[in-house]
């Protein structure tokens, strides 16, 4: 699959899958950061990345960014719409410090990665009642 991407400081490298086997490219920092104890800020991630019709770009922590860093992404995972790729749409990393000292991020360190996900849109076709019987609602597994 060809991507159109634009860097927005070219002294970084492209993002890049590290294995063969990654699903995910790394996303790199393109500014240092410091970041408050409890605090959630938005690390640019130096890259414009125009995904194409029928995806969508996924940008999650990588796993060794807690343990690490000390950071986590506060909404579990970023969704990035195919209609984000205009020239002020660069990519960001969404951070909350979950630690009680400061956390420095430094410039080309790599704290996140996005994975391109198949998605398609719903045609809704509403019922009076549904066909199935009912699990027991939420958590009814637990019981």
């Amino acid at each position: 699959m060809k991507i159109n991407i634009k860097r927005i400081d070219k002294t970084l490298p492209l993002p890049k899958y590290e294995t063969a086997g990654s699903v995910g490219f790394d996303l790199i920092c393109r500014e240092s950061a410091e970041i408050a104890p409890h605090t959630i800020v938005l690390i640019p991630a130096n890259v414009i990345v125009e995904t194409p019709p029928g995806y969508m770009l996924m940008v999650c922590s990588r796993s060794s960014t807690p343990r690490k860093f000390g950071l986590m992404v506060p909404q579990g995972v970023g969704i990035v719409d195919n209609d984000y790729c205009g020239e002020e749409d660069e990519l960001q990393s969404q951070v909350y410090n979950f630690t009680d000292s400061v956390v420095k991020v430094e410039r080309g360190s790599r704290i996140a990665q996005a994975i391109f996900v198949r998605v398609d849109t719903a045609e809704w076709n509403e019922v009076e009642e549904m066909s199935a019987a009912s699990r027991g609602g939420f958590g009814s597994t637990d019981r």
